[in-house]
């Protein structure tokens, strides 16, 4: 991670030493030889982190970190001295370093050393720039984020809301796909009507059909009276058919044909009813597989995917993650009266680097449950649930030096196919899209791996 590195030390060659170092490790570099010019350079220019020595004839290292808390809280300072004992460091720490470092040290140690410090500005500065500025990134209705997977999906829903086009959102689990269609309502020239939600995986077909388009009075066994269906409840509005990838396939040729000819026969029903709703589907199912496997029709398919909204997953939208952290911070924060006002910057760091397989919801709740256990004001990472404090970044390595271990051409590419198809959580059209195959291609290929299903 580069950065602009200010060393100061009151011996010249130590100076020149610790430059060249940096500078070959891809460091922005100046020194000085006192903390007093170091102090006049760090007034005229922007470094992120200070590097000084504490045994300093003039001015010392503790009183430099003093000075610098004073006039540049935000650069971390990392000391450095031949005289390390553990009261020297609490010294330091207590004046405000960032890090202490004893000498004699290896550059590769100093340069270890100065990227963390850079990384702890950078996402010390993100977080405050969070806090102050709610405005700067995009929103539609309570979608927030400032991605452009995000402001692909928010510009989508804007350009059709005001239709009344059929909506297809996809997206994981947690992505906000109903937030997504109530905005989408709220945007449209529906707004005054009713906005109904069913989950189509929630409930068996019989049900569901019941649920869908009502019932008349002895339709079956315990119907007394008679049932309007969701359809006529969301007349003149939004019908949000969720998960509708799951639909049992005995049911959707009558959801066709009531989206063909915007009528509805109730259940044991000999009448058609008219109906004037707005469409809005969502899944977390890749349905183009399913359309080819025979488990979702190609006609009601191409009926409910005019315009498709795609919401990206949370691990792809870089900073969103701590500006929506500070949004739910602030939300949690004042419905239960915590004085939490936002992230320490190592909280920041451990939400970034973890990879969110329960998209925005996960993070809400890991959010509402730190605020709830902080004991200061700002969430640090021991607030956070024990998965993410403890989680590091896997990487998939298939290569190796040893000839003698090295693999098949067919074995790399079953582990790199697979592994992909882990990374979108098992969506084959995307899959294929990112390996540049054919989905028939791609279904043989895991058909030979035994990994079809």
């Amino acid at each position: 991670m580069p950065g602009r590195v200010l060393i100061i030390d009151d011996e010249p060659e130590v100076c020149e030493l610790l430059d060249k170092g940096l500078k070959k490790r891809g460091f922005v570099t100046a020194y000085r030889t006192s903390g007093e010019e170091g102090l006049e350079l760090l007034a005229a220019d922007d470094f992120d982190v200070v590097v000084a020595d504490l045994q300093m004839k003039r001015m010392t290292g503790l009183a430099l970190c003093e000075r610098i808390m004073g006039t540049r809280p935000d650069v971390p300072v990392i000391v450095m001295t031949a005289f390390g004992s553990l009261d020297t460091a609490i010294a330091a720490i207590r004046a405000g370093a960032y890090d202490f470092l004893p000498k004699p040290f290896e550059l590769e140690v100093l340069r270890i050393a100065v990227e963390r410090a850079v990384r702890h500005r950078a996402l010390r500065d993100e977080v405050k720039r969070l806090r102050h500025a709610a405005a700067e990134a995009c929103e539609f209705e309570e979608m927030v984020g400032a991605s452009a997977a995000m402001k692909r999906a928010t510009d989508m829903l804007e350009r059709v809301a005001d239709l009344d086009t059929s909506v297809l959102i996809t997206g994981e689990s947690g992505t906000g796909k109903e937030l997504a269609a109530r905005a989408l309502h709220r945007r449209s020239a529906r707004r005054g009507g009713p906005f109904v939600a069913i989950n189509c995986a929630a409930m068996p077909e019989a049900l569901l059909e019941s649920e869908l388009f009502g019932h008349v009075r002895g339709a079956f066994t315990d119907a007394r009276t008679a049932r309007t269906g969701l359809f006529q409840k969301a007349h003149g509005g939004t019908l949000f058919l969720d998960e509708i990838g799951d639909m049992p396939l005995g049911l959707q040729p009558k959801l066709l044909r009531a989206l063909q000819e915007r009528t509805v026969r109730p259940v044991g029903g000999d009448d058609e009813v008219a109906v004037d709703v707005r469409i809005v589907s969502a899944t977390n199912r890749d349905l183009e597989a399913a359309v080819e496997e025979r488990r979702f029709r190609e006609d009601l398919y191409y009926r409910i995917h005019v315009v498709l909204v795609e919401m990206p997953p949370l691990r792809s939208r870089g900073t969103d993650i701590l500006f929506l952290a500070q949004r739910f911070v602030e939300k949690f924060a004042a419905a239960t009266g915590r004085r939490v006002t936002g992230l320490s910057h190592a909280a920041a760091d451990k939400l970034m680097s973890y990879a969110w397989p329960g998209n925005v919801r996960e993070l809400s709740n890991c959010i509402e449950r730190a605020v709830a256990l902080a004991t200061y004001e700002q969430i640090g990472a021991e607030d956070l649930p024990e998965k993410i404090r403890n989680h590091e970044a896997k990487h998939v390595v298939v290569a190796t030096d040893d000839p003698a271990e090295l693999l098949p051409l067919e074995d790399v590419e079953r582990r790199y196919i697979l592994r992909v198809l882990e990374a979108v959580r098992g969506n084959k059209t995307r899959a294929a899209e990112l390996l540049k195959l054919d989905r028939a291609t791609l279904y043989r290929k895991l058909a030979r791996y035994g990994s079809g299903d």
